[in-house]
């Protein structure tokens, strides 16, 4: 029970920053209906830039907590702001020209910018992986049980504290952004008929425009997540978070945002139990392998409504 414990508090860590990265794709996904498979190498990017500043701005591990508090928020900031720009410029190249084309043009684009994002950041920082010393060390130990195998401690580190504070927080505001803000009401409205929207004064470029800023920002999050969470980070990050996170959409309902959240939680909650008990080489099949099973039973996902189609 208490090796359990361990591998829910990993899972819902590792789930929490999927989901983040979910919450992007189902956001553009619910607007334009178009899936942005550039999205997992836009938090590649996110975490790169992370690196990038922490280094230039010299934070260690020896650094005052107060003074790394800080410091970590204004990478926060940097990395939101930088990567959302790389998010903006994604929408205006590979989607906004495309968008009334047909449907396979813009995921065509999307898959080039996917590769164009990778090879630019091995290009520029090349293709060693980069390391990072922990920076917020210390954890809770919750209880010790005593056992004829020896102790094992269930703890919680100060890092996945942080993890999954900040995700709820994000999660909280976004869904007051998307339900209780004119901002929140544009994308719904375009959601639904972007035509309508626009004839009753939305301006829809500018709404899609900054709905992949916001996933942009949101990537960048969970990318210094990941960056302080395992300390090492390559160009190659982003293809396989980017999947995953895919998947996480998907599971949870396309277009949700809980869903996209409750889908990042089980893939992250199945890869780690699967690690723990079984074998860890075959993990991404069983995520993959719930994923089919959901899908076959519950087309829309778990929390995704059927598409009504407009006549």
């Amino acid at each position: 029970m208490d090796y359990f414990i361990q591998q829910l508090i990993n899972g819902v860590t590792l789930g929490s920053i999927y989901g983040l990265i979910a919450i992007g794709y189902t956001m553009v996904y619910g607007i334009i209906g178009m899936i942005n498979f550039a999205h997992g190498d836009i938090f590649m990017v996110g975490a790169f830039i992370a690196l990038i500043v922490i280094i230039a701005l010299g934070i260690t591990a020896a650094t005052p907590l107060l003074l790394l508090i800080l410091a970590l928020g204004l990478v926060l900031v940097i990395a939101m702001a930088l990567t959302a720009v790389w998010g903006w410029t994604v929408e205006r190249i590979a989607y906004r020209p495309l968008r009334g084309s047909f449907r396979l043009a813009p995921l065509i684009t999307a898959i080039g910018a996917s590769i164009a994002l990778q090879n630019f950041v091995q290009i520029s920082q090349g293709a060693r992986t980069k390391p990072l010393q922990p920076l917020l060390g210390g954890n809770i130990q919750l209880w010790e049980t005593v056992g004829p195998e020896g102790n094992f401690v269930v703890q919680i580190s100060y890092m996945q504290i942080l993890i999954i504070v900040a995700t709820l927080l994000l999660m909280a505001g976004f869904t007051f952004l998307i339900t209780k803000t004119p901002l929140g009401r544009a994308q719904r409205a375009c959601e639904q008929d972007r035509k309508m929207a626009a004839l009753l004064g939305i301006n829809v470029d500018r709404t899609i425009s900054l709905t992949f800023v916001m996933g942009a920002a949101l990537a960048a999050v969970a990318g210094l997540m990941f960056l302080l969470y395992y300390g090492v980070i390559d160009f190659y990050i982003g293809f396989l978070a980017g999947v995953k996170a895919f998947t996480a959409a998907v599971l949870g309902g396309i277009g949700s945002l809980p869903g996209a959240m409750l889908g990042g939680l089980l893939i992250g909650l199945i890869e780690t139990f699967w690690s723990g008990y079984f074998s860890l080489e075959y993990k991404d099949v069983a995520a993959f392998s719930i994923l089919a099973i959901v899908l076959i039973f519950m087309p829309e996902g778990l929390l995704g409504k059927p598409e009504v189609e407009k006549v």
